[in-house]
């Protein structure tokens, strides 16, 4: 990582980008690649796509998806507290004693998830953290006050932590998920046109919005490339600190290479050719096993239209879903190198239906 790659990362990473709301990462995220990449597609929903190669025929797409998980401010209260709903899957334990970041037409109002203090608290009957009891304070003491402010409802919040380098190898922060993977597939674009690399195919590098939510961003812009092939990027965890259960979850290891993964919706062909690509290369790599669905844009791409030949390469992650998400700093290089190679390696119009 040199310094231009980390500088936008952490520029990057500290923008906050929630679900619906990312428009402004996704500014830094293009303003980036743009030197890298022919034109670009911005569709209505915010998904932006760098294109390589627009006229080519045969379609390539890598992928990531751009947003974070949230809150909603839904009520306040007479007295200027705040009550909140998720937008994504935020989690109500973290949240007390966090500070929070409420965006306004007026600019960000500061806030901070109120706990009772422990001193009157009664262990035996206390309550736990839920979304019927967490709230926010922005030091106002009227609901009059709280508006004034410009905060109302449906204003979204994020947490305030912004990433920080650890022990070395470590990378850890909020929205790790899945901004890594804009950050990684935007390197894997800078890296092919600084190396003069010339595809055969178009390329078409994907952040997408609203993943958090149910794929949407995926699912709109799949039906407007119609790729041949897609290699999606997300998360997946690392379960070996306390409290991960591995005949659940799967043996997994930050640290220990990208995790390439076997489902339904991995399309075996695929899969199999991102595997060559690593012990050809000597890349590490890991196995998952997924059930229905991958829980991830791989779904939607997988599935649109008459269907995309379309596997999944995970970014090992410490504590989805907390503001001190960690990835291990090998990993990162890992997938974009493993991505780099697939596609140096892909000949364009390869057929990759199981039967012919």
């Amino acid at each position: 990582m040199d310094k231009k790659s980390r500088d936008f990362l952490f520029r990057y990473l500290n923008n906050s980008s929630p679900t619906g709301f990312e428009s402004s990462g996704q500014q830094i995220w293009l303003d980036y690649i743009k030197p890298y990449i022919n034109s670009h597609i911005v569709d209505t929903y915010g998904t932006v796509v760098g294109v390589v190669n627009p006229k080519a025929e045969y379609k390539v797409v890598i992928e990531a998806h751009a947003d974070e998980i949230s809150w909603f401010v839904n009520y306040i209260t007479e007295d200027g507290y705040i009550y909140v709903r998720r937008n994504g899957g935020s989690d109500h334990q973290i949240a007390p004693s966090k500070r929070v970041n409420i965006y306004t037409e007026d600019g960000i109002v500061k806030g901070v998830f109120g706990w009772p203090a422990i001193h009157v608290r009664d262990a035996a009957r206390e309550e736990a953290p839920s979304l019927k009891n967490i709230f926010i304070d922005v030091g106002a003491e009227s609901k009059k006050e709280v508006e004034a402010m410009g905060v109302h409802v449906g204003c979204v919040i994020t947490f305030e932590d912004e990433l920080m380098e650890m022990n070395k190898r470590w990378l850890v922060g909020r929205a790790l998920d899945n901004r890594m993977g804009g950050y990684m597939i935007a390197e894997v674009a800078r890296r092919l046109s600084e190396n003069k690399k010339k595809l055969p195919f178009g390329l078409y590098i994907v952040n997408a919005v609203q993943e958090e939510i149910g794929l949407r961003g995926a699912e709109m812009i799949s039906r407007r490339i119609k790729p041949d092939v897609a290699i999606c990027t997300d998360v997946t965890h690392d379960t070996q600190s306390p409290m991960y259960n591995k005949k659940e979850s799967g043996n997994l290891k930050a640290g220990a290479g990208p995790v390439l993964c076997y489902g339904p919706a991995v399309q075996t062909n695929v899969l199999k050719m991102v595997l060559d690509t690593a012990q050809k290369r000597k890349i590490p790599f890991q196995r998952q096993a997924v059930s229905r669905s991958t829980g991830t844009d791989t779904d939607s791409f997988a599935y649109s239209a008459e269907g995309v030949a379309s596997a999944l390469i995970s970014l090992p992650l410490k504590y989805m879903h907390t503001t001190v998400e960690m990835v291990h700093k090998d990993d990162v290089e890992n997938v974009i190198n493993l991505i780099y190679e697939f596609l140096l390696q892909l000949k364009s119009g390869h057929d990759f239906r199981y039967l012919k």
